[in-house]
């Protein structure tokens, strides 16, 4: 046979060019080559990098990966340790086993690949066979098997639907304005998500501060995955029967948030922008007039010199400490917006101490970064440096004399004009130092841990903080608005998706703008969206410049009574709201509660139609819908279900097309709920009358609720000042029970109504003693002029409900029925 040189040539330059391809095309992990147990953890040699599992909990299991040796051990995110657990790891020629009380974890060996098993052996979570760990260039990303009739939830603050599942997303925080209802990125990065498949749920949460991105199905049939443009494959690994159990676990690792001051919870009135001062106390003082309940007013960018940083423009704001006097007089806090960017101007004092201190971001030539926004050219305080942040504190002490009680803080993904900040732009990163692409997604977190530690050393009380950026772990410092969204119906419907799914992923303190920030809304649709914002965490009516009033007044006689009565109804149910947020910092669950938290493994509750339904609490279930609609599904789950306005019963299990009334907005109240409410009062510095109602209603399910009360306005709670009693409803027993009070607080209620929804029996004791039982016509949606809804007119909404009142005693109250 002739010798083909040519040919053998060819061919070996052909096999030469894949093999480059290979290396600097993709680059998987490839197989274990050695692997040394300590302690509850496993270090790991690839041949093509090195890897390290710990156990940190039994239900959570930490994973790294990187095509070099591993770093320095660095989070901005996680403040969790590792606990001292049981824990078994054992390995052999072809695995890694670590097995705990709640999940087991096997490594394969050839090639590298992680399975995670429930005890009984069921498969949680596992890498896809082929593909699992590789590098694209700096890019690394984990390919995991997608499950039959996968579901995938969370992941922070992004559009689209409920399920994820055939969808994809990016992380890096983006200045979007007025964007579009199916917008992706947005303000805020949390990389954390949960599958859901064959009666199980898992977390997964990819600790890294680079560009993320996650496909859940996207443009194949094959996987899902997570990844991130540069760093290591950092994740954490969470598994619990039960969803809210994946919620603790996940804000145990990266916080929980602290109680906020009452007033934040209360109606706040905002508008881009409230200026001069003799316009904000119109504001306030109309809002007094009308009996709009309400406890905040909010300052946009407006009340500066030239939209300078840490200063009053003189002539809109002559005396800004006489004026949050007055206001705070009328039962109103200030919250002032704050901007990342100093604006270079010399001679001027925030630019000049930042000179001065060098807290700048800089490029590698030592010259400040420089970019523009609302003052002009910019530069901006490095916000991951100790330096940078104490500098930031420190400034903060000019609000604190300025009578201001909450910080807004804006603009901080880090927005510029033209969204396009270099990339070899320098940050400190605490020490470790770091380029824009890694410092960019935890500029905001920082910022606004600067604005919470400075606000707390100079304020004489709990301050209040917003976000509009953020990162996971944001929930320790500040709440989170949803931005500048549209005056339109698919906005208010995706803004509750947004609220549901930054619920699930850490944060319980969350808003968006009610009636739209951009855009004039209709009629129609601002009433709806008011009366949903009586049952949204942060309730902040705001819009732009350019725009119709948007105060509750501006619509109408007829929308002004609505709005009222909502706004009324939240000022009641403060003391369960309050509970709420309180529970939330006890174990991360959120405020407003996707209904995937509770029914995770009902199937309809992902059905399109239903997956704007969620639970206020875990009492209500609220249902909304565009402002256009006559007609409405509703899903009802598991349960029984009782109509807020009349008490009609709905059997679980089922839908139903109900009539939308646009004074009424669909909400339901589960059986077994126990709901306490206050009289009506028009500011939180209003103390109510001293009788707490405490509504339940009648269930086969026993429930309990935690019920909290402090000053709520010192930090006197995180030392005992506190009262808390749990309330339990056992109806196999027919009795309630009101535990033994804890804290050294004294509650302001003296007596408790107790009202009984769908109670037949008068036959009430407490302690033995038989008590008078009365009947009422109660009607929810009192009234601004009522100060006892139970005592109101006749409404055609109301309701029977059988009532008894007892002492109010912090030794244990029985009572049975």
């Amino acid at each position: 046979m002739k010798f083909n040189y040519h040919a053998v040539l060819y061919f070996f330059l052909l096999t030469v060019s894949f093999t480059a391809l290979g290396q600097s095309g993709v680059i998987q992990a490839g197989n274990v080559t050695s692997a040394s147990i300590s302690g509850q953890q496993v270090n790991i040699s690839l041949e093509n990098g090195s890897a390290q599992l710990s156990v940190y909990t039994p239900s959570v299991i930490r994973v790294r990966i990187d095509k070099k040796q591993l770093g320095a051990d660095f989070s901005y995110a996680v403040i969790g340790k590792p606990q001292q657990v049981k824990v078994d790891i054992t390995q052999n020629d072809s695995q890694i086993t670590l097995v705990t009380d709640s999940v087991k974890a096997v490594v394969q060996k050839k090639p590298f690949a992680i399975t995670f098993y429930t005890p009984d052996r069921q498969i949680i979570n596992q890498d896809e066979t082929g593909l699992n760990t590789s590098w694209a260039g700096e890019s690394v990303t984990s390919y995991k098997k997608m499950q039959e009739w996968e579901h995938f939830v969370g992941l922070g603050e992004k559009t689209g639907n409920l399920d994820r599942k055939g969808s994809g997303f990016t992380n890096w925080n983006t200045d979007t304005f007025g964007y579009p209802a199916t917008q992706d990125p947005l303000y805020s990065s949390i990389p954390f998500y949960i599958g859901i498949h064959h009666g199980l749920n898992y977390g997964i949460f990819l600790d890294n501060t680079f560009q993320t991105d996650f496909n859940f199905g996207a443009s194949n049939n094959r996987f899902s995955s997570f990844g991130a443009r540069g760093g290591e494959l950092n994740y954490y690994f969470i598994y619990h029967k039960k969803l809210a159990d994946i919620i603790s676990s996940y804000t145990w690792l990266t916080g929980r948030m602290q109680m906020p001051p009452l007033w934040s919870l209360g109606y706040q009135q905002n508008r881009y922008s409230y200026y001069p001062d003799t316009e904000v106390l119109r504001i306030a003082n109309t809002l007094r007039e009308k009996r709009i309940p309400a406890d905040g007013i909010t300052l946009d960018i407006h009340y500066m010199e030239n939209y300078k940083l840490f200063t009053w423009n003189k002539n809109r704001f002559p005396d800004p400490e006489k004026m949050n006097a007055e206001l705070n007089r009328l039962g109103f806090k200030t919250t002032v917006i704050v901007d990342p960017g100093i604006k270079v101007e010399k001679g001027a004092g925030a630019y000049e101490r930042g000179l001065t201190d060098s807290v700048y971001i800089k490029y590698p030539d030592g010259q400040p970064y420089t970019g523009q926004v609302w003052p002009g050219w910019c530069n901006f305080p490095d916000f991951t440096s100790v330096k940078g942040r104490e500098w930031w504190k420190n400034e903060v002490k000019f609000f604190a004399e300025s009578g201001v009680s909450g910080i807004w803080n804006d603009m901080n993904e880090i927005a510029t004009w033209g969204q396009k900040m270099p990339d070899n732009v320098l940050f400190d990163y605490d020490g470790v130092k770091a380029n824009h692409l890694q410092a960019h997604n935890v500029y905001g977190l920082q910022m606004i841990r600067a604005s919470y530690e400075g606000a707390r050393q100079h304020l004489k009380e709990r301050p209040f903080l917003l976000t509009r950026s953020g990162y996971a772990g944001l929930q320790r410092y500040s709440a989170l608005w949803t931005g500048d969204n549209r005056a339109e119906d698919d906005h208010m419907l995706a803004g509750v998706r947004l609220l549901s799914s930054l619920g699930m992923s850490g944060v319980a303190f969350t808003g968006m703008d009610i009636g739209g920030f951009t855009g004039n809304p209709t009629t129609a649709l601002y009433t709806r969206w008011m009366e949903l914002g009586a049952f949204t965490p942060y309730f902040r009516n705001h819009t732009q410049l350019n725009t119709k009033s948007a105060e509750p007044w501006s619509f109408g006689e007829d929308v002004l009574d609505i709005s009222r009565s909502y706004i009324s109804l939240r000022y009641q149910l403060m003391p369960y709201l309050y509970s709420k947020f309180y529970e939330a910092t006890q174990t991360g669950l959120p405020v407003v509660r996707s209904l995937a938290i509770n029914y995770t493994h009902d199937p309809r509750i992902f059905d399109t139609q239903f997956q704007n339904q969620y639970l206020f609490g875990d009492a209500f279930m609220v249902a909304p819908f565009e402002s256009t609609k006559d007609f409405g599904k509703i899903y009802f789950p598991a349960g029984k279900w009782y109509e807020l306005y009349n008490d009609e019963v709905q059997q679980g299990g089922q839908d139903k097309i109900v009539q939308l009334n646009l004074s009424q907005l669909p909400v339901y109240i589960k059986a077994g709920s126990i709901i306490p409410m206050q009289s009506l009062v028009q500011t939180t510095q209003q103390l109510p009358n001293d009788t707490l109602t405490v509504h339940v209603y009648n269930g086969d399910t026993p429930n309990s609720f935690v019920y909290y009360e402090d000053d709520g306005k010192s930090y006197a709670y995180e030392k005992g000042g506190l009262y808390k009693r749990t309330i339990s409803f056992n109806p196999a027993n027919k009795e309630l029970i009101f535990g033994k009070a804890e804290g050294t607080y004294k509650t302001h209620f003296k007596l408790i109504k107790l009202a009984l929804h769908g109670f037949d029996s008068n036959a009430i004791t407490t302690s033995g003693k038989k008590q008078d039982v009365k009947s009422v016509r109660y009607f929810w949606l009192a009234a601004a002029a009522n100060t006892d809804p139970t005592i109101g007119p006749q409404q055609p909404e109301s309701c029977t409900l059988k009532y008894v009142v007892i002492k109010n005693e912090d030794s244990v109250i029985k009572i049975n029925y």
